[in-house]
């Protein structure tokens, strides 16, 4: 796939699948974003930053798909390479943490029970996705690299030192 089609398919992706799980569904949740903001001390300033931080790696993380990969998150264009570079030699799933720090972040902006439970359903959703459907998809194309990545790089909780792979 060229650079530029990678990058279009990308941005599509982006607006359709994390859009929607971290843009749409919650300000549908929170009465279209307004819900009057926490007045718990310190949530609002944290979740402006897991919303922030969640928002630039999900980012990064697209662009590296897309320039790396030379393809898209999305499973029916996947990357020609695999990905293991940038924020990928810390964490294995940098747009699912992204995007559940997204949620998290509105959570505690709002302290909203009902955005909180959103978060665990989708959590549990792309947990379930990840050891369902792409770690073993992965497994299948990529093979002794992808294994070799997975054994070094944790899926969930990003190491401090970056991979070396």
């Amino acid at each position: 796939m060229r650079a530029t089609s990678a990058i279009a398919g990308s941005v599509i992706f982006l607006a359709a699948a994390p859009g929607v799980v971290a843009g749409l569904l919650p300000w549908l949740l929170t009465d279209r974003y307004r819900l009057p903001w926490s007045r718990l001390p310190g949530f609002v300033p944290v979740g402006w930053l897991l919303i922030v931080a969640g928002t630039i790696v999900l980012l990064h993380a697209f662009a590296r798909f897309a320039l790396e990969g030379l393809g898209t998150p999305a499973p029916v264009a996947p990357t020609e390479r695999l990905v293991v570079g940038g924020i990928y030699r810390h964490v294995r799933n940098p747009m699912y943490v992204a995007v559940l720090s997204i949620v998290l972040g509105q959570t505690l902006l709002f302290s909203s029970g009902t955005v909180a439970a959103y978060l665990v359903i989708a959590a549990a959703a792309m947990i379930s996705f990840v050891k369902l459907y792409e770690e073993p998809t992965l497994a299948r194309r990529y093979g002794a690299e992808y294994e070799a990545y997975r054994r070094a790089v944790p899926g969930w909780l990003p190491r401090l030192t970056p991979w070396r792979g």
